[in-house]
């Protein structure tokens, strides 16, 4: 009785959770067409990109202006760890631009 009830709530839920998973169809981005992926459709506008771009191009130039001042002046290596979040927030922004999201 309880292996049947617990049968019918996994029915259940697995029919729940394929009312939300509707993927989105694979799209073919090679000439062969044996591969299939995910379609980006970009969501940001052109201007939005170079804006993250520019953000991300200068946010890679100070981290690494701070960086070399830290190592010339031979600065403890803890100092330099919170160059990490500078770091990342640039690199993220060139991705977002790279992939129009």
């Amino acid at each position: 009785m309880n292996l049947h009830r617990l049968n019918a709530n996994e029915r259940e839920t697995s029919s729940m959770l394929a009312q939300f998973s509707d993927s989105p169809k694979k799209v073919t981005f090679n000439p062969e067409g044996n591969e299939s992926a995910d379609a980006c459709i970009p969501n940001i506008s052109p201007a939005e990109r170079q804006k993250r771009m520019r953000f991300g191009i200068i946010q890679l130039a100070i981290t690494f202006i701070i960086l070399a001042v830290l190592l010339l002046l031979g600065a403890d290596k803890l100092w330099r760890l919170p160059l990490f979040a500078l770091f990342s927030a640039g690199t993220v922004s060139i991705f977002q631009a790279f992939d129009k999201t």
